[in-house]
């Protein structure tokens, strides 16, 4: 069973909902993905979070979870965890380096990369570029796209 993560902006605005929804909603019912993860850092990981609650609830056969880069605690805006995890090796990684390991620790268990990305700056331009790099399917939610290469919608 294929996997997809998301990467993007923490200013991604709103309007990509829709479009976030049918890029789901394909990976779904055209190339069999069943697992999603995503991070919790900012807006398009809450739009994601919220999506795929729904999705789940209309493909009840699909898994996703939110993946932490810390243990639960200050350095988190959620209440509910029944739908996180932490990756295995992360409690050996200094808490400086924990976004990182987790961000490629995503990388690694996804085929398909779904990402709102409008600029080259920034974390989530960063693991995009690898992702394409590594030549993983991108879809970028942006209709701008500043990326170069690898296979975007």
């Amino acid at each position: 069973m294929s996997a997809c993560c998301f990467f993007g902006h923490k200013d991604t605005p709103e309007d990509v909902k829709p479009a976030l929804h049918a890029a789901i909603e394909e990976l779904i019912t055209q190339h069999g993905v069943g697992v999603f993860y995503v991070g919790n850092q900012g807006t398009f990981d809450a739009y994601v979070r919220s999506a795929l609650r729904q999705f789940q609830e209309k493909h009840p056969h699909i898994r996703y979870a939110v993946v932490l880069a810390y243990m639960p605690g200050k350095q988190t805006e959620y209440d509910d965890f029944s739908d996180t995890m932490l990756p295995e090796g992360i409690e050996e990684v200094h808490p400086r380096y924990a976004l990182d390991w987790r961000n490629r620790w995503l990388l690694r268990a996804s085929q398909y990369i779904v990402c709102y990305i409008h600029h080259r700056w920034g974390g989530a331009a960063k693991y995009v570029q690898m992702a394409l790099r590594q030549g993983k399917t991108v879809i970028n939610l942006c209709a701008n796209s500043v990326l170069d290469g690898g296979s975007l919608k």
